[in-house]
């Protein structure tokens, strides 16, 4: 299933919401990256992704949504066990 981002601008927490949907390669997680980065230059409202909806996800997405929560400071929600373990695997490997 390809990628779907949805974004969705939620003004009673005052935030942004980046919905992702199917299955996150590293190509569709650099184009996230640099999504993030445009909003936080155009808007100061928090950014959330919400990855419920993530079906799959490989080990450089992975690296990728760890270096954006870091580096961007974007919370991430919805996350399944699976695709936590894989965003903790990054994160140990960066740190080794």
């Amino acid at each position: 299933m390809p990628t779907h981002i949805t974004q969705i601008d939620d003004h009673r927490a005052a935030r942004t919401v980046l919905r992702v949907e199917g299955s996150l390669t590293l190509a569709d997680a650099e184009l996230l990256e640099d999504v993030c980065r445009d909003l936080r230059r155009q808007q100061n409202t928090p950014i959330t992704l919400d990855l419920t909806g993530l079906s799959f996800l490989d080990s450089d997405s992975a690296s990728v949504l760890r270096r954006i929560k870091r580096e961007q400071d974007v919370s991430l929600e919805g996350v399944h066990l699976s695709v936590q373990k894989a965003i903790d695997l990054a994160e140990m490997a960066a740190s080794s």
